[in-house]
């Protein structure tokens, strides 16, 4: 029997296929499985015109959480991978379903929170006291519940604090959805939340939340792009195509594009290259 997880990913598939033919008219395509933050951000919108234009390769863009993107990477339901949780990546390297792991860019978590802290984690030592204090205090919490990146690090935090990642606690909101559905549910309520820098910074002055963690090497935020084994599927991958996005991803200006993005709209970027040139040219 279909398992209701590869039933998701076959419909998303298939309304990547039906989507209309004036948006995918070229000959060349691919399907690019991602986690939420790089759409909510605005960066793939600032990105894949231009690449389409360079090559021709027209992109199918399914945005639906790291775990539910690595899922369909595993399935053959994707031509390329761009996801942020390097443990469950590696899982598929180790697997041999994916036969390259490349990051290429990062920036960090934060724990956002109404400006008047009920909590006080503003004072934390750290991001994983951060967690406790909102746990003691009792103060609400919203979660993505949606074995997202961004979930599998708020876990990794709540065991790192002691506590169980699982357990319902008062003030406790699951949303099951993605970066930006989130952090509206968390501005209604005035709660914390984990988020990604890029996401939070693109959708603050909607939710009226504050960032109030410290930047922690428990909170660094690195996405990579995964090539698929194509030799293990029954469907045809578009390798070469997938092969020319990483390539445009990992070009010079193009990294240097992504250190820009966001500088004029919030004053700061929201990722930070990894292969950019020393000298910034």
């Amino acid at each position: 029997m279909i398992s209701r997880r590869s039933l998701l990913s076959l419909l998303l598939v298939a309304a990547a296929a039906l989507a209309p033919a004036a948006s995918f008219a070229s000959e060349r395509s691919l399907i690019l499985a991602t986690t939420t933050s790089v759409r909510d951000s605005g960066l793939l919108d600032a990105l894949l015109p231009a690449f389409t234009e360079r090559t021709g390769i027209e992109v199918r863009v399914i945005a639906v959480g790291t775990g539910a993107a690595l899922r369909m990477g595993r399935e053959g339901n994707a031509d390329l991978l761009l996801t942020h949780a390097p443990a469950a990546e590696q899982v598929l390297v180790d697997d041999g379903v994916v036969t390259r792991r490349t990051p290429f860019m990062e920036n960090f978590f934060v724990i956002a929170g109404p400006a008047d802290d009920p909590a006080g984690i503003a004072a934390a030592t750290s991001p994983e006291d951060a967690v406790a204090k909102i746990a003691a205090a009792g103060a609400g919490w919203v979660s993505r519940s949606d074995d997202s990146g961004t979930h599998k690090r708020e876990k990794a935090l709540f065991r790192a604090a002691g506590l169980d990642p699982e357990a319902n606690r008062e003030g406790l909101v699951r949303t099951g959805s993605g970066m930006g559905l989130s952090l509206q549910v968390a501005g209604q309520r005035r709660t914390y939340i984990l988020s990604d820098i890029g996401t939070f910074l693109a959708f603050q002055s909607r939710v009226d939340l504050v960032a109030l963690s410290k930047p922690g090497p428990s909170l660094r935020n690195t996405y990579s792009v995964l090539q698929l084994d194509g030799a293990r599927f029954e469907r045809p991958l578009h390798t070469d195509e997938a092969e020319a996005l990483e390539a445009y991803l990992l070009d010079p200006q193009v990294q240097q594009s992504i250190g820009n993005f966001g500088t004029l709209k919030y004053g700061r970027a929201l990722f930070t290259p990894l292969h950019a040139p020393a000298d910034g040219s």
